[in-house]
């Protein structure tokens, strides 16, 4: 019988801590154990730290992980809960996603000061985002805008906004629903227009390969559907070689065991632009999702990818 408290490992955010609370809480319903059976333990790791430059500039995704993986090879952590669309697409060897709860909204969300739209923006308007996927599909809508790089906590962006150093900017709208800020959009942008990050909406939890009683311990709070589609979405990701540098959308959604995909990639100044669709069994979503970066790549040839490399 475990006798001292499950370790959970999280930044220390706003929006990470509600993540890592509502794991916990559902692991308490899952269980019957008491909420004092599961310690918070908070690490700041480098993408919180480094704020003034881009990701690509500084590392890229691991930025939001590395501290916390080491924690859990160490055994001082049981597991760590993240946001999905945050995680390399390759782990540290021994360590994997072992679940993920069930998805919330993965659209874009549209806050705008100048408009409540991004197609009403007034010419020339600036919108603030750290997403070169964003970036690339507000370029690709309307090229007269000027984005620049934006990023921080949802507070602080919104803050940003207010002071009126951008005319509108962009967030996860699942990030704002968590966080009890569902009313703050103007807009919500349609996933056919804006599609969203691969694995956006979406929590999951890392754990240690092996480790037998905390992995049974999360199986029981693991959605199937999502599990399913963003395994999808993860592996059309890796056969892109998808990082930070580069401006990929990707999106499944897992039904009664069938799993349809789509995704998108771009140019950084939304000039050019390639779509896929593909859709099979849920048993073989990591194999989709491979065929479908297959697909995207061969449609786009070598010569656009040189710059991203």
């Amino acid at each position: 019988m475990q006798t001292k408290p499950f370790r959970i490992g999280t930044r220390g955010s706003p929006l990470a801590l509600a993540q890592a609370y509502e794991t916990r809480d559902r692991l308490v319903a899952a269980h019957g154990l008491s909420p004092d059976m599961f310690e918070i333990v908070v690490l700041s790791t480098k993408g919180d730290r480094i704020t003034d430059r881009p990701l690509a500039e500084v590392g890229g995704k691991g930025l939001f992980t590395e501290e916390l993986e080491e924690k859990l090879l160490s055994g001082d952590l049981d597991f760590a809960v993240h946001s999905s669309k945050d995680m390399p697409t390759v782990l540290p060897d021994g360590l994997f996603l072992s679940a993920f709860l069930p998805r919330e909204d993965v659209r874009d969300a549209f806050i705008g000061a100048a408009a409540p739209r991004l197609l009403d923006l007034p010419q020339g308007a600036t919108v603030g985002s750290s997403s070169l996927r964003r970036q690339a599909l507000i370029r690709r809508l309307r090229p007269d805008i000027k984005v620049i790089t934006f990023r921080g906590l949802v507070d602080t962006r919104l803050r940003k906004l207010a002071e009126g150093e951008v005319d509108a900017t962009l967030l996860a709208f699942a990030g704002l629903k968590r966080l009890g800020k569902e009313s703050v959009p103007t807009e919500v942008l349609d996933l056919e227009t804006f599609p969203p990050a691969p694995a956006q909406g979406a929590i999951c939890v890392e754990s240690r390969v092996g480790d037998d009683k905390v992995n049974a311990l999360l199986a029981a709070i693991n959605d199937g559907p999502t599990f399913d589609a963003v395994t999808c979405e993860r592996a059309y990701l890796a056969a892109l070689d998808g990082s930070c540098r580069t401006p990929i959308a990707g999106y499944a959604t897992s039904l009664g065991g069938h799993i349809r995909f789509s995704g998108m990639i771009l140019t950084p100044d939304g000039s050019q632009s390639h779509s896929v669709e593909i859709e099979g069994s849920a048993d073989d979503a990591a194999r989709l999702g491979r065929t479908a970066g297959a697909v995207i790549r061969e449609k786009a040839g070598s010569g656009f990818f040189a710059d991203w490399t």
